[in-house]
């Protein structure tokens, strides 16, 4: 699915990320975040690590506040109406986290997010807890893609290595690509049998 929104909204968040030490996201919670092994990382990371990186960075701090998920999936199932400007005010008056709103921008990750609540909190807690991993299996999810030649630069996304990250960006500044990313394809012949990917979905399914 291609969709038109201002990247700049998304790209803050990725410049962000980078620019604080490990933790800088982490929320006030009730106890320790669970510890998630290394198959487990794979597995709730499958889905998503091929999405732009600015896009990525947004449902990974977004996932820390499930229970907006939840209301923002609601509040936009109940406002399709809302276009451009009209909408931008809208979201002003709501008091979701920044990376919440930026996902009404994109309905199906969105609605994937609310309808995989478990994935949703299961993603948030390891991004809490163990970010360094998280993000480290993101770069070895994209190598194992790209040695299997699905992952590569296309007229809708531009995929480059610097310092042997890779980075997947939109290949038009206005435009942000989701791919169809079927981890049972992607990836080729699944590492860890026991864990297998969750299950894929679709861009453009709505709930």
């Amino acid at each position: 699915m291609i969709k038109k929104v201002s990247v700049q909204t998304l790209l803050w968040g990725l410049v962000l990320l980078l620019a604080l030490p490990w933790g800088a996201f982490a929320q006030n919670t009730a106890g320790p975040s669970p510890q998630f092994k290394q198959e487990e990382l794979d597995q709730m990371l499958a889905p998503i690590a091929l999405y732009p990186d600015a896009l990525l960075v947004q449902i990974l701090m977004a996932s820390t506040y499930p229970l907006e998920i939840v209301e923002a999936a609601r509040w936009s199932k109940a406002n399709p109406h809302f276009q451009g400007n009209q909408l931008t005010a809208a979201l002003e008056k709501q008091n979701w986290d920044p990376s919440v709103k930026s996902l009404i921008n994109f309905p199906s990750v969105l609605a994937m997010m609310n309808d995989k609540l478990d994935w949703t909190q299961k993603l948030g807690d390891a991004f809490l807890a163990q970010e360094k991993g998280v993000m480290d299996t993101v770069q070895k999810l994209r190598a194992k893609a790209q040695a299997q030649g699905t992952l590569k630069s296309t007229e809708q996304q531009k995929v480059t290595t610097q310092a042997q990250t890779i980075i997947i960006e939109p290949a038009r500044p206005q435009v942000v690509y989701v791919p169809a990313c079927n981890p049972a394809v992607v990836y080729g012949p699944w590492m860890y049998p026991a864990y297998p990917p969750y299950p894929y979905y679709p861009p453009g399914a709505v709930i």
